[in-house]
This record gives structure tokens, sequence and C-alpha cells, in this order.
């Protein structure tokens, strides 16, 4: 489903200056998308926010001094969780997105990505409300492979869940989920909130990667 023409206002915390800088000014090219302000580091951010300049996503550096991005995104989702963040970084490593992630981030980029693939990221998380690429979901899954949890067997799940959680791994909005199931929304919100309670997850990305994880969808599927 395609967004809106309204304005999405993105904020930036970094605090390499140069790409800061860049990197703001590439998103003040994508359409519809303004960078409301842009600081160095997590502290700033809050300050920010705290006096009202409130954004639709942050883009958030995850090693800050002061108030590093995994500190900044758990006071961002506590104090304002109508703010969606994306983690940024050079680290690729399987810790460093996980931990993110379970701050509350709704996606983790890499600081050396192309542009479309940060206009996809920001386009994702807007509108699906999360985003993971390939690359990154492989990373997270290998490292979740290693927490101790009882997988939910596919045959424990009726045929309509197993068509749910296929179409909740694209980037399909959940009202052309309802479309392509030929089920009413509030359909899909029974369907998303009783796998929710069965896999012991709590957002859309939570079952998504807990349904790569135990194979009840590949890798492949999910693009």
């Amino acid at each position: 489903m395609p967004l809106s023409s309204k304005r999405i206002f993105v904020a930036l915390a970094d605090d390499h200056t140069l790409f800061r800088k860049a990197l703001a000014g590439l998103v003040a090219s994508f359409d519809r998308y303004s960078v409301l302000f842009d600081v160095e580091n997590g502290l700033q951010l809050k300050e920010q926010l705290e006096n009202h300049k409130i954004p639709d996503v942050v883009l958030l550096d995850v090693n800050m001094p002061g108030m590093n991005g995994y500190e900044s995104c758990k006071w961002i989702v506590k104090n304002f969780p109508q703010v969606k963040v994306l983690g940024l970084s050079m680290n690729s490593d399987e810790n460093s997105i996980i931990k993110m992630i379970k701050s509350g981030a709704k996606g983790y980029l890499l600081k050396n990505v192309e542009p479309d693939e940060l206009l996809k990221a920001l386009d994702s998380v807007m509108n699906q409300n999360f985003y993971l690429s390939a690359d990154i979901s492989a990373k997270v899954i290998s490292g979740l492979n290693r927490e101790a949890d009882l997988p939910v067997e596919a045959a424990s799940l009726s045929e309509k869940e197993r068509e749910f959680i296929h179409w909740v791994c694209t980037e399909l909005s959940y009202k052309d989920i309802a479309d392509k199931m030929y089920i009413s929304p509030r359909t899909v919100e029974d369907y998303r909130n009783s796998l929710f309670e069965k896999f012991g997850v709590h957002t859309r990305m939570g079952l998504v990667i807990y349904a790569i994880k135990n194979k009840l969808v590949t890798l492949e599927e999910s693009q």
C-alpha cells in the first residue's frame, strides 16, 4: 500500500558530523521526507524531543558518547512510543543488531547501505512498522538460534494461520493482507494477536523473526 502524500519528518542522531550532514541531505532529497533536526548524541536528541520537536522516525546511531543508541532507543519507546526508530551503525555483528531491536528499534541499517535501501527502509518502517534486510535477518536469526525457546510446530497451526504468516513476512500492509486472504481487517487482527500469544512476541518484527527462525517461512519468502 503506498504511503500518503503527508510529509514525513525525520530526525538524525550521529556523532560524526560530516556523515550526519551528508545523510540529512540525502534524506531531504527523498519525496515526502523532511529533516526536522539533526543532533550529535542521545542527550541532544532527548532535549529536542522534550522541547516538542517530534519526528515521525529517528535514524539513530548505535555508538554515541553520553547516551548511546540503545539507551536512547529505550527512552524514546518509553516516552514517545509513536516515534519509530531505525538503528544505524557500522557494526554488523548479531549482538549489536539484536540488542538494538530488543531496545525497541523497528529496524537496523548499516551505514554503507545504498540510498535506495535507505529509502526502502524508511518507507517500510512508516508503512509496515518494521524493516529487516535479508542480510540483517540472517544475522538476527543466527543470534536468536542460540536462545532456548520452544518452537511452535507448523502442524499445530491452522491453514489460515500459515497463510497469514506467509503474507505477514512480506512488505504487504495488514489491510493488503486482509484483501489477499479475502477476510476482514478485524479477522487479520485476530490472527495477529493469536500468533503473538502463541509465539510469545509483541510486534510484527518479532513475528517475522520467529517465523523465519523456526522455518515456518524461508528468507526467500520474506523478500
